[in-house]
């Protein structure tokens, strides 16, 4: 009886992800199995009324937002129609009912386990963020050496797009996979975007500082480097040690005599510390996988 009602529960039950269909269909199995109680409840004292129906809508709404499984309210309202179109309520309609809900809730877990691998969308956005990258520290680069730039910065807009869908598509990856947590895709687009709010920040910075100045050249030189080696690798720590022994030079250097030249040394300080946090985001995010890697060998 009522086959067709499968399929429903089937179209609803399917999601985005394996694992919020997992979630969804435990929530419309409970929902329907409350409604199922409900509605055996209600149409014993009040017969097979319309009013049954609306004190229904009363009692499963409340209780249903109270355990969180309000999704399923569809569910429990398909539940609760062959009901009152059967006009009766015995064992063989019950179990009718159980069945058409698990069959359908079984198809729609067997559809969405078949999800195709996003490791090559990811991977290849993965390069493109990183090529992103190199060109933005490039153009630093030139700036520092030359004054100026004829650099439109269209790179800074691409990234911003590029970022936010590698960050959704890499939300469903993880969400794609069952048993052993994968999130490494999602954890380096996370990082790389907050690398970003760093390079944004820098920008301002790096345009406000004259060519003139010796370690302009000298910062120019070291984020030419840094240009190079923009890869999923962690050798940040490399660079963070290289940074701090530049730091320390700079404050070893001549006091400034004149307002400009104190303005150009704080302008540099800033700049080094938006670097080094640049770079010690993606050392803790290697830290963080070396330590989980030792954790699963031990």
């Amino acid at each position: 009886m009522f086959a067709s009602s499968a399929g429903i529960i089937t179209i609803l039950c399917i999601q985005v992800t394996v694992k919020q269909s997992f979630q969804t269909a435990w929530n419309r199995i409970l929902a329907s199995l409350l409604g199922l109680g409900i509605g055996v409840c209600l149409f014993s004292l009040m017969g097979y009324t319309p009013i049954a129906i609306l004190l229904f809508i009363l009692l499963f709404l409340p209780l249903a937002v109270r355990f969180g499984i309000q999704e399923g309210f569809v569910n429990s309202m398909v539940v609760l129609m062959h009901l009152y179109s059967s006009k009766r309520i015995d064992g063989m309609l019950l179990l009718n009912e159980v069945a058409l809900l698990v069959i359908g809730v079984g198809v729609a877990l067997l559809v969405n386990l078949y999800m195709p691998s996003l490791d090559k969308e990811l991977k290849g956005m993965q390069v493109k963020v990183e090529k992103l990258f190199s060109k933005i520290l490039r153009e630093f680069c030139y700036y520092l050496r030359h004054g100026e730039s004829d650099w439109d910065g269209k790179e800074l807009i691409e990234t911003t797009g590029v970022l936010e869908t590698a960050i959704r598509l890499a939300s469903r990856d993880v969400g794609n996979r069952l048993g052993r947590r994968n999130d490494s895709y999602y954890e380096y687009f996370v990082m790389r975007q907050k690398q970003f709010e760093l390079l944004e920040r820098m920008m301002p910075i790096v345009s406000s500082l004259d060519n003139q100045v010796a370690e302009s050249h000298r910062i120019a030189d070291f984020l030419s480097r840094i240009s190079e080696s923009v890869h999923p690798g962690n050798t940040a720590y490399r660079f963070i040690d290289q940074l701090r022994v530049m730091q320390e030079e700079i404050k070893a250097a001549d006091l400034p005599r004149t307002r400009e030249e104190f303005e150009t040394r704080a302008s540099l300080f800033y700049l080094l510390r938006e670097i080094e946090s640049y770079l010690f985001i993606k050392h803790e995010l290697g830290k963080n996988r070396d330590e989980k890697a030792q954790a699963a060998k031990s």
